[in-house]
């Protein structure tokens, strides 16, 4: 039986616990498949942080951020906006800062809307660039971007236990 896709609205203040739990939970589920221990996945102040950026992420009027829902209840969400780390490249880069969806609900659809939604706001923008970084133990999250026309630009920089975030650009009007 095929799900009905979920719906997208911005996100609102009145979401900040749902996107902290469920950054938390996937970002656990990624982290832990990639062999990180358990004690180094989060720390005591770990939500607290997560909740703060979401807040002034969800404030920003330079980011964007949409939840996905099924039956009212947030199960993915996705955040971006200009270069977080300014290059010596033009302001033609749109950067997907984050995407996750409810480990309970991968392989249901849900990231693809939440990345055509990037891909609609690069459009919007006239922005002919997009930028991410994911964990090179992410094997998931690289074979989803792949999947969608990312590559990596050659980029790395230090990441948690000994292995880089790698930089990947998407070109959506591309040939």
């Amino acid at each position: 039986m095929t799900r009905p896709p979920a719906i997208l609205r911005p996100a609102v203040p009145a979401d900040l616990d749902s996107l902290v739990e469920l950054h938390t939970r996937a970002r656990t589920a990624y982290y832990r498949a990639g062999g990180l221990p358990a004690a180094e996945i989060d720390t005591p102040d770990g939500p607290a942080r997560r909740r703060e950026g979401w807040a002034h992420s969800i404030r920003s009027p330079t980011r964007t951020v949409r939840c996905a829902l099924r039956n009212d209840t947030v199960v993915g969400v996705v955040a971006m906006g200009p270069p977080l780390v300014p290059g010596n490249e033009p302001v033609l880069v749109g950067e997907l800062y984050q995407i996750h969806v409810l480990p309970g609900q991968w392989g249901q659809g849900i990231g693809g809307q939440l990345h055509a939604a990037f891909v609609r706001f690069l459009r919007e923008a006239a922005l002919p660039t997009g930028r991410v970084e994911a964990w090179e133990r992410n094997h998931r999250a690289q074979a989803f971007y792949a999947r969608h026309g990312w590559r990596p630009d050659g980029h790395r920089r230090p990441g948690p236990a000994g292995a880089c975030y790698v930089r990947m650009r998407l070109a959506p009007d591309a040939p």
